[in-house]
């Protein structure tokens, strides 16, 4: 059995920590798209850790993390992850890292920070980790698998063509020195010693898994705001977030996904620029940004301040629809106790009409949010984990978030910890 965790949104919705929660009942977890470029937080009986690339099953000795070959692999940071969790106590855990990904060259992220800075005010808010120019390597036929580093000929006839290509633009467009195959040479012979205990046939791997019966969790990373295809193009990432391409950066067949848990937060977060329809400002956004999180609502890769907002349910229903979503996570639902009334924007008010479905990216700079407003609980909840005990006005929020995104909420979270959760019997059925 398969199941999926996705983000709903813009990303940082908590779904590490949902992985980690599910991971108890898993065999395998696996990363099928992405990079380094965003972070999954995770707290546990071993403290903090933000993860970028390994999947959030490590925590668990029993568990094989697969990192898929969707995504963007950055050697050197990966590497540099697997340190931290063993300086932080934990046991080395059982990776596996696809022969068929696809390596984030050091050249990779010089041409996003180069770009970036030439695009200056114009700019599409990267993270400078490389992962637009290595997708577009990718689909371009240029890129280097995992395998290819193991072969002297192959690596280095790559290396000498792509960097003719390279080679134009670091020193015409962006007056920078040029590339040098032979130096790149011997940074990738030492990358793939780093890397090669851990490379396998991944694909092999889990299809063997499916067939004896094993529990799957694929973890996607960022939401289906930053797809770049149903998201809001152009300010999105170049991977597919959505649960679908699972099935492509895991190699899992479709017939095998059979739960989608889409994870959004009680309230709005976003790292970097787009529009943001139900965005607010000024100590209003300060004080929910302090309040968010367990450290804040700051990204955990780049350390931006996220842009906070409230519910949208206009954008989370179109999420949720995209994915393809079984079931609802709602996160951080603890946050918003401090507030006397929370608002939902069930709406947006385009060029004079009001709709409630997702438009199309150029028209969001015209819409404005319609706001249901609701009460308040004003009263602490982090930690509860019994329904019962909550206030009614928190549980009346979660019922009216569930009729707005006609999806079960089946859980929901109260505390950044791992099993500060509430396990819900869902008002509606699966629409």
């Amino acid at each position: 059995m398969v199941k999926a965790i996705v983000g709903a949104n813009w990303g940082d919705e908590g779904k590490g920590k949902i992985t980690d929660m599910f991971a108890e009942q898993a065999d395998v977890v696996i990363r099928f798209q992405g990079g380094a470029n965003a972070g999954h937080t995770i707290i546990n009986d071993y403290g903090r850790f933000a993860l970028h690339t390994l999947p959030s099953g490590v925590f668990y000795p029993n568990i094989t993390n697969i990192i898929g070959n969707g995504v963007a692999l950055d050697i050197r940071k990966l590497v540099a992850e697997l340190q931290m969790l063993l300086d932080g106590g934990v046991s080395a855990p059982k990776l596996i890292v696809s022969d068929r990904a696809h390596v984030l060259m050091p050249y990779h992220v010089l041409l996003d920070t180069y770009e970036e800075d030439r695009l200056a005010g114009k700019a599409y808010g990267s993270t400078k980790s490389g992962i637009a120019p290595f997708y577009a390597d990718k689909v371009s036929k240029i890129g280097i698998q995992v395998n290819e580093l193991f072969d002297d000929d192959v690596l280095r006839e790559r290396l000498e063509k792509v960097c003719q290509l390279k080679n134009a633009l670091f020193v015409h467009l962006y007056h920078k020195d040029p590339l040098d195959p032979q130096a790149l040479y011997d940074e990738m012979v030492q990358q793939r010693e780093l890397i090669r205990p851990y490379v396998g046939d991944a694909a092999r791997f889990v299809h063997t898994a499916l067939r004896e019966g094993k529990t799957v969790l694929l973890e996607g990373q960022l939401g289906t705001m930053k797809d770049p295809d149903f998201g809001i193009y152009p300010m999105t990432t170049s991977s597919n977030t959505l649960a679908g391409y699972g099935c492509i950066g895991a190699g899992i067949p479709p017939r095998y996904i059979e739960d989608i848990v889409a994870v959004t937060k009680a309230y709005s977060s976003s790292v970097g620029g787009g529009d943001f329809v139900s965005e607010i400002f000024g100590e209003e956004a300060d004080e929910l940004r302090k309040r968010g999180g367990d450290k804040g609502e700051f990204g955990a890769t780049t350390g931006r301040p996220r842009r906070v907002g409230w519910f949208d349910a206009v954008a989370t229903r179109y999420g949720v629809e995209m994915q393809g979503a079984t079931e609802v996570c709602l996160t951080c639902l603890d946050v918003l106790g401090y507030l006397d009334e929370i608002k939902v924007c069930t709406g947006y008010e385009i060029n004079g009409r009001i709709v409630k479905d997702f438009p199309v990216t150029r028209l969001l700079k015209d819409a404005r949010p319609i706001y249901t407003v609701l009460p308040g609980w004003k009263s602490d909840i982090r930690g509860i984990t019994d329904e019962e005990k909550l206030p009614k006005e928190a549980l009346i929020y979660v019922d009216f978030i569930e009729q707005e995104l006609g999806v079960p909420i089946k859980l929901f979270s109260t505390g950044p910890k791992r099993h500060e959760i509430i396990h819900r019997t869902p008002k509606i059925a699966l629409q």
